[in-house]
């Protein structure tokens, strides 16, 4: 029988369907056990993670070999691979992705201590050969973008983002340009906080509402897996599990709720790819569809090639617009406000940043300190005009002196008070300038909590 090419089968490694394996001991009694991931690795090796059995672990041991079905859970089609073992690890580039996989799929199940990986077992494919079906097997629809060349369409995206000069037009452009080279119709941008704990959403397409804000965690499902250990991951097929929802509590003053994610209803696949420029990671991609293996692993490579064009892109913003922004334009005043003007309160949390206009959550974190700062000065000065260089010498946001994404977060704030609607708004009138703009009578209160 012609050995089938397992770069044929690639489908049939995305763990939608337990494999099973089969071993012998030194006596020649068979063991067969399920297998939860087998990891394509390249055209003559996979590996298979090794998870809960011992007796397979010492029939390996014992005679060096195994025998395993694969399925490719789009077409039902069946694989049978001779493996030969050739070692073991616990740690390494191929141990992360399974284990980062294992651990987005154990949150959506609700099961995260039961799928923890002791280790990945490395073999040699000796054959791939399929299991001919005894009834013919029902096609699957083809993909609407099946006959696109991602790496063409990876080079076209790529090229535009290069001749974008604005940080705001580049996230939007980005997932514009993902709709409509890629498919990717339901898409957001998510910004790492600095320090390891959060993303924020900045940008979004294809949802109900934007959802600038909405939060989740480091290590949250797949987007947070993704950041925490700067791995892609995707999901081909989430039948298996549910979607994960993130809520971020907040702590102390009024009871807060937290931004709702952008979500489509029912997700069947998802995909979670970082940027990292320079060993430093800015944010994550994520995509999602209703329909499942809707990202291939072709999606996957375009989109990671996207990802570091968009990476590169921000971090050269950043460095452009510290050192080489324009100084303030002085202190614009406006008249003092009117007295017949409607008053709205202005509440500040020193100890997180949060800020609540009229008791409604706005935000939290650097960008709530500076709109509070913004809306203060305005307060006591009169002043609406602002430029980032003197935000960036203001000891007071403890800013750093460099990668502070000091646009960014002002993209995000101005992004959230335009999605809330309200008193308060802030402008752009030119790059490295921020204008506030409010309408009535902020009563500021600083809430020690």
């Amino acid at each position: 029988m012609t050995r089938v090419p397992l770069e044929a089968i690639r489908d049939s490694f995305e763990g939608i369907m337990p494999s099973v394996i089969a071993t012998t001991d030194a006596s020649g009694i068979p063991n067969l056990s399920y297998l939860s991931h087998v990891h394509y690795i390249d055209g003559d090796h996979v590996a298979l993670s090794n998870q809960f059995f011992s007796k397979t672990a010492a029939n390996v041991q014992a005679t060096g070999q195994a025998t395993v079905v694969v399925l490719d859970g789009r077409t039902g089609l069946q694989h049978v691979l001779d493996l030969t073992f050739e070692s073991s690890a616990q740690s390494g580039p191929i141990f992360e992705r399974i284990s980062a996989q294992l651990d987005v799929m154990a949150s959506l199940q609700g099961k995260s201590h039961m799928l923890k990986l002791r280790a990945v077992d490395l073999y040699r494919v000796e054959d791939c050969r399929r299991i001919d079906p005894i009834a013919p097997l029902e096609e699957p629809p083809p993909k609407a973008v099946a006959n696109r060349d991602l790496l063409v369409e990876a080079a076209a995206v790529t090229g535009e983002l290069t001749r974008i000069t604005d940080a705001e037009v580049l996230l939007d452009r980005s997932l514009e340009l993902l709709d409509e080279r890629f498919g990717l119709r339901h898409a957001m941008i998510l910004l790492a906080d600095g320090e390891g704990r959060k993303l924020t959403t900045v940008a979004s397409r294809g949802y109900p509402h934007y959802g600038f804000g909405a939060e989740i965690a480091f290590g949250d499902g797949i987007v947070g897996i993704a950041a925490e250990r700067c791995l892609t991951l995707r999901i081909a097929d989430m039948r298996r599990g549910q979607r994960y929802v993130s809520a971020v509590a907040m702590a102390s003053g009024l009871a807060r709720e937290a931004i709702p994610l952008p979500a489509i209803a029912e997700p069947q696949c998802q995909m979670a790819v970082p940027l990292v420029a320079g060993g430093r990671l800015s944010g994550v991609i994520f995509a999602e569809s209703e329909e499942s293996f809707a990202f291939s692993h072709a999606d996957e490579a375009a989109l990671e090639i996207v990802a570091r064009q968009l990476a590169a892109s921000l971090a050269l913003f950043e460095l452009t617009d510290a050192v080489g922004e324009t100084g303030a334009r002085g202190a614009a005043a406006s008249g003092a406000a009117v007295d017949a003007e409607p008053a709205f309160s202005f509440q500040f949390f020193p100890r997180d940043g949060g800020v609540f206009i009229d008791n409604d959550y706005v935000i939290r974190g650097v960008p709530g300190r500076l709109l509070h700062h913004f809306v203060r000065c305005y307060v006591e000065t009169g002043r609406c005009d602002f430029s980032n260089r003197e935000i960036r010498r203001d000891r007071a946001f403890n800013l750093p002196d460099f990668k502070d994404n000091l646009e960014t977060r002002l993209i995000l704030l101005r992004r959230r008070l335009e999605e809330r609607g309200g008193p308060v708004r802030l402008l752009r009138p030119e790059r490295g300038q921020i204008r506030l703009v409010i309408e009535g009578v902020p009563e500021i209160k600083v809430v020690e909590a």
